[in-house]
């Protein structure tokens, strides 16, 4: 599947809520797991940069989170990321 990865300035990252950012975490604990990417002290550091919430996995913004759920979501499917 094409896919391009979510920019830190896009504005549809700012309408996620600590609990939905909490849910995608989650998600990516148990996906990642079968890779052996491991994130158990991951959480939502309640930090924002401009309306942007924060990651506490060295303060990435939502995007990142999103961007990695993709990779992980594509490699399930056996799918290039390009």
């Amino acid at each position: 599947m094409n896919r391009l990865p979510v920019a830190p300035d896009d504005v549809r990252v700012r309408e996620y809520t600590e609990q939905q950012v909490a849910t995608l975490l989650g998600e990516l604990r148990r996906r990642g797991r079968a890779y052996g990417l491991l994130w158990g002290s991951a959480g939502v550091s309640g930090a924002t940069i401009e309306g942007r919430l924060l990651v506490d996995f060295g303060n990435a913004p939502v995007s990142t989170l999103l961007n990695l759920l993709h990779l992980l979501r594509d490699a399930e499917r056996n799918e290039a990321w390009e």
